[in-house]
């Protein structure tokens, strides 16, 4: 099952030249999670051939612009281009009267329904669950109330051994891919573990936004297949990193090192950095397996 998320944004506070503000999207089993939504998102869905039409969940960490002001105009785009399905976003309960202020003002009915759940920053709950995965909250350290987000796949069936099973009736097929024996009319038992093969380990990706390093959340994520967090600053600039409740890339390294991660993802990097390099170095001095989240990646999760 796939399984993946593409960048479409690595910059924090302010878009610069090749880096757009926060935004990233999720493709599980082909359908798509939009996570954070900074300015010029649509434009970065269209640069990498993916359609907005096929989003149906929108997850939104805090309200800084930088990780929401490109909602409203995609949401605009999707009535204009004739959206009718409902959407589903994810957010803090403030966004919903800033998109209501947004359309009441330029006289705007959607064509298609908002659904909109609201998500407190005061613990790690589950926000949303459907075949695939369920959602949870992860709660973070920044100026404002602030969450991350835990896409947890489910449990996948057995898959078949087609070779095996070519010459068995289909309906038997079900009950063999969920591990279960099933008897024919002859009486000879068909026994699961002969006839499939062991479903994938389901995966699990963490997104953590702007958060200052703090052990409160590290129970949360401890364990992620794939984390993304927040790498704004080198080490050099802590006390800047600590005054504007941010991360460095070398604590963005040992987190996923004391966490049991398995790969890190840096990104939200200050617009100070031309380049990256060095950002990715000093995040491996802590933990090797990492590697930079920019604009246009698709990583396997």
């Amino acid at each position: 099952m796939k399984f993946e998320v593409t960048i479409l944004g690595s910059s924090s506070a302010t878009p610069v030249f090749n880096r757009n503000p926060s935004a990233q999207l999720l493709n599980c089993n082909e359908k798509f999670y939009l996570i954070d939504c900074g300015e010029g998102t649509q434009q970065q869905l269209t640069k990498y051939n993916l359609k907005a039409a096929r989003i149906d969940y929108i997850f939104i960490s805090h309200l800084h612009g930088d990780h929401y002001f490109g909602l409203i105009g995609l949401l605009s785009s999707l009535h204009l281009n004739g959206r009718v399905k409902p959407m589903q976003i994810f957010g803090p309960k403030p966004l919903l009267e800033i998109l209501e202020i947004q359309f009441k003002y330029s006289d705007t009915t959607l064509r298609y329904p908002l659904e909109f759940f609201p998500v407190e920053a005061d613990e790690s709950r589950q926000i949303f669950e459907n075949q695939d995965l369920i959602v949870k909250t992860v709660v973070l350290n920044h100026r404002i109330p602030t969450t991350g987000f835990i896409f947890q796949q489910k449990n996948r069936q057995r898959k078949l051994i087609k070779e095996k099973t070519d010459d068995i009736p289909m309906v038997y097929y079900t009950a063999l891919k969920k591990g279960m024996d099933v008897e024919l009319p002859t009486g000879e038992i068909l026994k699961s573990e002969d006839y499939t093969t062991p479903a994938d380990l389901p995966r699990s990706y963490a997104y953590c936004s702007d958060t200052k390093f703090d052990e409160r959340y590290f129970e949360t994520i401890k364990g992620c297949d794939t984390l993304y967090h927040e790498a704004t600053f080198m080490h050099d600039l802590l006390d800047r990193a600590n005054e504007t409740h941010h991360t460095t890339a070398l604590q963005a390294g040992e987190i996923a090192k004391i966490n049991g991660i398995r790969k890190l993802l840096i990104g939200h990097f200050s617009s100070r950095y031309k380049t990256l390099q060095m950002l990715l170095e000093e995040a491996q001095s802590a933990f090797d397996n990492t590697d930079l989240a920019v604009e246009g990646r698709t990583f396997q999760l």
